[in-house]
């Protein structure tokens, strides 16, 4: 049976529970539902497509954080567009999955507490068909009702992961993809207390 989108997210933890410093548990947030889209623009056509299974952890003592996407739960408008999407492009048979593993900085517990949304600088790497890059990625960070959202948006080149446009659709699609992150993180289990709700004083 094909691992689903929990093994991948129990795969990450394993790897930051090995890395992470003591105490890594008072301050770790994770989602198994968190979004990823991406967004392609050409004289031909737009292309845009959104996946809602995303697994991923954060965790505000070490700094750390990894998600991973499941490449088939990318939707379309157009089930063909699905469909050369995973086959031709893809090969998500081959690659099922996107991951990131790195750091955020800019934003802690203390900073979170802080009402409204901060910025961060998250770096690391990520890999996408088979082929892991070094990026640097500006995002924002927020503490609310006791869970912690996280916001990216930037862009990749599908040739620098070794996705090859067949010529006779190379028009179609653009040579830079958007692509935008949307993570509400819980309080994983055996966490010491939530972080307190950041309130506006009025």
């Amino acid at each position: 049976m094909k691992p689903g989108p929990v093994c991948y997210l129990l795969g990450l933890l394993l790897v930051l529970l090995v890395v992470s410093q003591p105490g890594w548990a008072q301050a770790k947030y994770m989602t198994k539902t968190g979004r990823v889209s991406f967004f392609s623009t050409s004289i031909i056509e737009d292309i845009e497509a959104h996946n809602t299974a995303v697994a991923a952890v954060l965790d505000l003592g070490t700094g750390q954080m990894a998600f991973s996407a499941p490449i088939k739960e990318f939707t379309f408008k157009r089930s063909l567009m699905q469909e050369h999407f995973n086959e031709n492009y893809m090969e998500s048979g081959k690659f099922p999955r996107a991951t990131f593993t790195g750091r955020f900085t800019g934003a802690d517990a203390a900073m979170l507490a802080k009402s409204g949304s901060h910025p961060v600088q998250v770096e690391g790497t990520l890999t996408l068909h088979g082929v892991a890059k070094h990026v640097k990625v500006a995002g924002t960070m927020e503490q609310k009702n006791g869970q912690v959202l996280a916001f990216a948006f930037f862009s990749v080149a599908p040739a620098d992961y070794g996705i090859d446009i067949p010529m006779l659709v190379r028009e179609n699609i653009a040579k830079i993809v958007s692509i935008k992150v949307s993570l509400t993180c819980d309080p994983a289990a055996g966490n010491a207390a939530p972080l307190p709700s950041a309130t506006n004083s009025n």
